[in-house]
């Protein structure tokens, strides 16, 4: 697939084999003709609930910094790139990528019961939102290097910004 359309995708999640026993269940299940029986978990009206609460949990300025720095980061050509960046990588994060971020971020903190977005959550969302966007050179390539081996590098250097964040300034 284009790498632009890709960009479209929020997530790239790696899915391993299944264990032996799954492929067993799986190959057993393969030529059946009838219908599984399905369960309703939650209904429409609850989703679109659920959708509500997350979008509502705020993304703070200092989150949104962060988020802007590591994209930012990421692309070769951008001053603030570390080294590796530019020796490793043929195209970085677009803007939909710090979008994503904070979307991942929100459901994050919503599944830990936390009223705001933090670094944490932007952290753990990196792999997936970027794994798909940061795209690795030849160089990366013959160095046995993949784009999640990057963006652990990217996080190790763009760290959040801690100073002051909480103690009230002084005047």
């Amino acid at each position: 697939m284009p790498e632009a359309q890709l960009d479209r995708f929020m997530f790239s999640v790696k899915v391993d084999y299944p264990s032996f026993d799954d492929e067993k269940r799986i190959i057993a299940l393969a030529g059946r003709t009838e219908a599984p029986e399905l369960t309703k978990v939650l209904t429409g009206k609850a989703i679109l609930n659920l959708q509500k609460v997350v979008h509502a949990i705020p993304v703070g300025e200092t989150v949104i910094d962060y988020i802007a720095r590591l994209v930012r980061a990421s692309r070769p050509n951008d001053p603030t790139a570390p080294e590796f960046i530019k020796r490793l990588v043929d195209n970085g994060a677009g803007p939909r990528a710090g979008i994503y971020l904070a979307e991942a971020g929100r459901a994050f903190a919503a599944m830990q019961g936390e009223p705001a977005v933090s670094e944490a959550d932007i952290q753990k969302a990196a792999v997936p939102v970027l794994r798909h966007r940061i795209i690795c050179n030849f160089q990366a390539q013959a160095e046995g290097l993949t784009s999640d081996d990057i963006i652990r590098q990217l996080l190790a250097a763009i760290p959040p910004r801690e100073e002051g964040r909480y103690e009230k300034k002084r005047r």
